[in-house]
């Protein structure tokens, strides 16, 4: 009678942990996923590694450093609807890139974040950091103290918006600023929103960003977080977290030479997963 009750306990309390913990579908796969990233790292949600490749390899990572912009503001529980407005001092004077966010541009925190994430405004996350209590210098350092809080020891942040080659970080690092960001509302629905739509100028009409992330419109992936990031001395950069088989999976790819090359990296082990499933 008491080992038919310990058994009944048992299986109640099995069934109430996630399905990776006793299920994981992704466990020594066979085969090679034939990655173009120069590094690559793959985890499913109970921290079990399906792929790895060069994972501790330190390296710029461009504008994936966006999500730890995001997360240390959040953290900080600043104001999401105040205002920021966009200066001269936001302007990229690394990359040369542009953007549509003129000077005097003015939104909330919160609309600076959104189309930082998910559309990679660059002015948007420089005017995040330079608006922080303290100013930029303190905003670089939160970033840092930030990183270390998450045991990133290998990665250094040195602009809020990752256009300095000075933003650098490994495979192993970045899986734990993944982790981290998934905690927070915000950087889940800026990561997979699609197209938004903003209105920085009183006397105008609104912009409308997209996401820079194109697997989120192919409806074989179920994403719940993702990111991009490009500069040249980086190459193609993607995090993600998705669905794949009903298990929560973490990816993270740097080093792509090619525009299209994350995303069919993504496809590449996607494929390899279920084929082994």
């Amino acid at each position: 009678m008491i080992k038919t009750k310990f058994l009944g306990v048992l299986m109640c309390l099995l069934a109430t942990l996630p399905l990776s913990v006793y299920a994981s579908h992704f466990v020594n796969l066979e085969g090679n996923p034939d990655l173009r990233s120069a590094s690559a790292f793959v985890t499913s949600s109970d921290g079990n590694v399906i792929y790895g490749k060069d994972i501790d390899t330190v390296r710029p990572i461009a504008s994936l450093t966006k999500l730890m912009t995001a997360i240390v503001i959040l953290d900080s529980k600043l104001d999401l609807d105040e205002k920021i407005t966009v200066t001269k001092a936001d302007r990229d004077l690394l990359q040369l890139t542009g953007s549509r966010l003129e000077y005097g541009a003015s939104l909330s925190r919160r609309e600076m974040i959104l189309v930082a994430i998910m559309a990679s405004e660059n002015r948007a996350a420089s005017a995040l950091g330079r608006t922080w209590p303290g100013g930029m210098e303190q905003f670089i350092k939160s970033m840092n103290s930030m990183a270390a809080k998450l045991g990133m020891q290998n990665s250094r942040f040195a602009d809020p918006a990752g256009l300095s080659v000075e933003n650098v970080s490994t495979a192993r690092d970045l899986m734990k600023m993944v982790t981290a960001a998934n905690n927070y509302d915000l950087i889940r629905e800026a990561s997979t929103t699609t197209r938004i739509s903003v209105r920085p100028y009183e006397k105008r009409g609104p912009l409308v960003y997209g996401n820079t992330n194109r697997l989120l419109k192919n409806k074989s992936w179920d994403i719940e977080l993702s990111k991009t990031g490009y500069i040249m001395e980086a190459g193609r950069c993607l995090v993600m977290q998705a669905n794949i088989e009903g298990e929560m999976v973490s990816i993270v790819l740097l080093n792509s030479y090619g525009k299209l090359t994350p995303f069919g990296d993504s496809n590449r082990l996607r494929k390899w997963m279920l084929a082994n499933s």
